[in-house]
């Protein structure tokens, strides 16, 4: 069971969460945006879905009752969940003044459109950029893995980092590459931070004990596959040959989203010189080296 989270609610000085009228299986209550500084003009983190009117109307009714405006919107990654909206806030909530829209690049490099417009345009951002507003500084970290353009953005004043879907409120989250994934939670639990604020879930107070759950969970999991390759030394192994072997607590509908899991973890392990494969019969088999 999810959390139940209001449409709004005011987290700090600093920070109002708005919930993107989104949920579902992968995006809990809903994302996550966030609306950070004490000024007249502040900064939107991430935007929902396009054309959500339940999110729409709620910006609009927080932005009118703090008699703020948007100046700029920062998107944490690439996903239709986190961009998709920026075209209906800037033609429906604030027509009469567009922010500036900024994430950084994909890795590597290519053209990217403003879902929903033909005119509107991405500045792109550097790793370590600050971007300040009236009493918020925020500093842009690299940290790829769930995309590869993926950052989170550390509030200065407070210590507080918005890790979009780096790491979630609840359960774990999906990724497309493991190495770059690990490294990047490990940037995050350098940064010391006192409290999350995830893409999709509720704060998390217990900011760096999470981070570390995250990288053990996954740190057993990789255990649990070179253990299990060890015991067959003397062949390769499928990905869903170690799911059967690793998985067993795991009902068998759930098993080729395990694969997934278990072929990132082996993609991971190539990358770091541990384990070989061969293609056997249109078939992707592994052993360690």
């Amino acid at each position: 069971m999810t959390a139940v989270l209001p449409k709004v609610e005011q987290l700090s000085p600093r920070v109002i969460r708005i919930l993107g009228g989104n949920p579902g299986p992968y995006t809990l209550q809903g994302t996550n945006t966030y609306v950070v500084g004490t000024g007249k003009s502040r900064i939107l983190i991430d935007t929902g879905e396009p054309d959500i009117e339940e999110y729409l109307n709620s910006l609009t009714t927080t932005l009118s009752d703090h008699s703020v405006q948007i100046e700029a919107i920062l998107c944490t990654h690439w996903h239709h969940d986190h961009v998709g909206g920026i075209a209906g806030i800037c033609n429906k909530v604030q027509p009469d003044f567009l922010p500036k829209i900024s994430k950084l690049p994909r890795n590597p490099e290519s053209k990217e459109d403003v879902i929903g417009s033909d005119t509107m345009k991405f500045n792109y951002l550097n790793d370590g950029d600050l971007i300040k507003t009236e009493g918020a500084t925020l500093r842009v970290v690299y940290t790829p893995g769930h995309t590869d353009d993926h950052m989170v953005l550390l509030l200065e004043e407070d210590n507080f980092v918005f890790t979009g879907d780096c790491v979630l409120g609840e359960g774990t989250c999906v990724f497309e590459d493991l190495y770059t994934y690990m490294k990047s939670l490990q940037k995050i639990v350098d940064l010391n931070p006192s409290v999350l604020y995830p893409g999709h879930g509720p704060v998390v107070d217990n900011a760096v004990p999470k981070l570390k759950y995250y990288i053990d969970h996954r740190n057993m999991r990789e255990k649990q596959i070179i253990d299990t390759l060890q015991k067959n030394q003397s062949g390769f192994m499928t990905a869903m040959e170690l799911v059967k072997n690793i998985y067993t607590d795991t009902p068998e509908h759930l098993h080729i989203g395990a694969r997934n899991n278990v072929n990132h973890h082996l993609s991971k392990l190539e990358k770091e010189e541990r384990v070989e494969k061969r293609e056997d019969e249109e078939e992707t088999k592994w052993r360690l080296k």
